[in-house]
């Protein structure tokens, strides 16, 4: 059995291919501006580097905040529910995830099979997403790529008290202005990021072992900055930018 798994996100869509229980490949594009378009492409693109033709394909499952403008998949399922299952498909003995997409942040409990026991979620704001890393990048002028290096570089995090993208941006600002070091900046960046998604996760309680999945989860200042504030080590995967769509096809095997 072959079933695809397609997570379209705000800035890249993602597709993993599960066969008989194992993930065979995971492919990720940029989304671009039509959803729609990116959900087919990232799925004709993992199907033609296979060599399979689609009719091969068993069942296509969409998640993510574009899961609905998927039309070739069979089904759309909340972002929540697929990340719980490829997390746990990563490693079963988690029990509490923090994702961090490009819109969004979400705290996640799950059980030993991997079922969402509760959740907690930030969609209203961009503040502590990967839209707002990319707001502060360009205002730093730094590569979003090199935030977390330089992070760990600072020796005095700056404080960055709002929690408005905005309003954040124009605290960098005054800093620059005022000769504070880029290092301390994004590592205040970062510490802000962190409170805010603590605060959020604490409505739920996590416990170890703790997941991050997400793109935001390969900035290191990022992780750092949330172990520090939740006391728990934060595993990372290497599949960390695809646990959705893994988890999305592992769900179609057995719907």
């Amino acid at each position: 059995m072959i079933t695809v798994g397609i997570d379209v996100g705000s800035i890249t869509t993602k597709a993993a291919v599960v066969q008989d229980g194992k993930v065979i490949s995971d492919r990720l594009i940029l989304t671009g501006y039509n959803a729609m378009d990116a959900g087919t492409k990232v799925y004709e693109d993992i199907v033609a580097g296979l060599g399979v033709k689609s009719s091969a394909v068993d069942k296509i499952i969409a998640t993510g905040y574009g899961r609905k403008s998927v039309a070739i998949a069979d089904k759309a399922v909340t972002e929540i529910t697929c990340h719980a299952t490829g997390a746990h498909f990563l490693n079963p003995a988690v029990r509490s995830i923090i994702d961090i997409g490009g819109q969004d942040s979400k705290a996640i409990v799950v059980d030993e099979n991997g079922g969402v026991k509760d959740f907690a979620m930030n969609d209203k704001c961009a503040a502590g997403t990967g839209r707002f890393l990319e707001v502060m990048a360009r205002a730093l002028e730094v590569d979003i790529d090199d935030f977390g290096n330089f992070s760990l570089k600072a020796d005095a995090p700056a404080k960055i008290s709002s929690l408005c993208t905005v309003f954040a941006e124009s605290e960098v600002i005054s800093l620059i202005s005022k000769g504070e070091q880029r290092e301390n900046i994004i590592a205040g960046i970062h510490e802000s990021i962190a409170a805010r998604v603590v605060a959020m996760a604490g409505r739920i309680g996590l416990s170890a072992p703790l997941m991050m999945t997400g793109g935001v989860a390969k900035n290191k200042g990022v992780v750092k900055a949330l172990e520090s504030k939740t006391g728990l080590g934060i595993e990372v995967s290497e599949k960390t930018q695809v646990t959705g769509a893994i988890g999305a096809a592992l769900l179609a095997c057995k719907s």
